[in-house]
């Protein structure tokens, strides 16, 4: 295929045309509205690399690297200028998904501050104690089991021999299932068990095998060895949790204070939509 073969299929490349037509919309746009050179000088401040490194480390749990650091500065020149010359072209108006964009930088700028802000130990310890029933600790049971299967026909000859000092190891069909649990709560329980397994063995008598109590997946003789109840925490039992919900409601707040600011400084008109005619039929 010649140069001027090749040359006449660029030609019709519809990819070319819409190109070419780009161009001549920026090039025809830039000639009749002449810009500011300032608006064409874009300034990477050591504030703006640091909420770039905090917005990298709140995504990934770490630090960025050198490198990272590198592409995200060019990234956010990147967006930056296109940024600037959509609004030049108006392509920005009434997008709905810059706006979002844009709506949601403006609230990250708002709570970094917040976020960088540790609590103090009197904080947390007010937060625990105004809802406490919320890191209330729960119910703990540590017990043993012996899968019967479907069953309860063997439960009085497996718990005679239970009773007389058999190995629990040596009875019943267990299967995939634990022999037993330590010290869990009742959604650990269910997790392995089925509803109301839980709620059976805490009303078991403590160090003596008992049944046939019914599961999820059939029956069991279960021995409770321990039951540990409920209890209000210490801060340090609970620490990480009360932090993080602090932490929480210190971002909410902040970014209500500074809409709250921000909105203070508009004048806000809004129109009743006409009268909507209720569908016939």
């Amino acid at each position: 295929m010649s140069w001027k073969d090749s040359a006449q299929r660029w030609l019709r490349e519809p990819l070319l045309h819409f190109a070419l037509i780009g161009l001549a919309i920026f090039m025809a746009y830039g000639w009749r509205n002449p810009v500011d050179p300032e608006s064409r000088t874009i300034t990477i401040t050591a504030a703006q690399v640091d909420a770039l490194a905090a917005e990298w480390a709140q995504g990934w749990n770490r630090a960025p690297t050198p490198a990272e650091i590198d592409m995200l500065i060019r990234e956010d020149i990147k967006d930056e200028i296109y940024t600037r010359e959509a609004q030049r072209l108006g392509l920005l108006h009434g997008d709905t998904v810059v706006r979002k964009r844009m709506r949601g930088r403006m609230e990250f700028i708002a709570t970094s501050q917040a976020d960088a802000v540790d609590p103090t130990d009197a904080q947390l310890q007010a937060l625990l104690d105004k809802d406490a029933a919320r890191y209330r600790l729960p119910p703990r049971l540590s017990f043993d089991q012996v899968y019967l299967g479907g069953s309860q026909a063997d439960a009085a000859a497996v718990l005679a021999r239970l009773r007389g000092g058999a190995d629990p190891a040596t009875l019943g069909d267990q299967g995939l299932l634990p022999r037993g649990l330590d010290a869990a709560d009742a959604e650990t329980i269910r997790a392995t068990f089925g509803e109301g397994f839980a709620a059976a063995v805490a009303a078991l008598p403590v160090g003596q095998w008992s049944g046939p109590v019914e599961s999820g997946v059939g029956w069991h003789v279960v021995r409770l060895r321990k039951s540990v109840p409920g209890a209000t925490p210490t801060l340090a039992q609970v620490r990480q949790r009360v932090e993080n919900d602090w932490r929480a409601a210190n971002r909410r707040n902040a970014e209500a204070a500074a809409y709250q600011a921000l909105l203070d400084g508009y004048t806000i008109k809004i129109e009743s939509p006409g009268r909507i005619e209720k569908p016939q039929g």
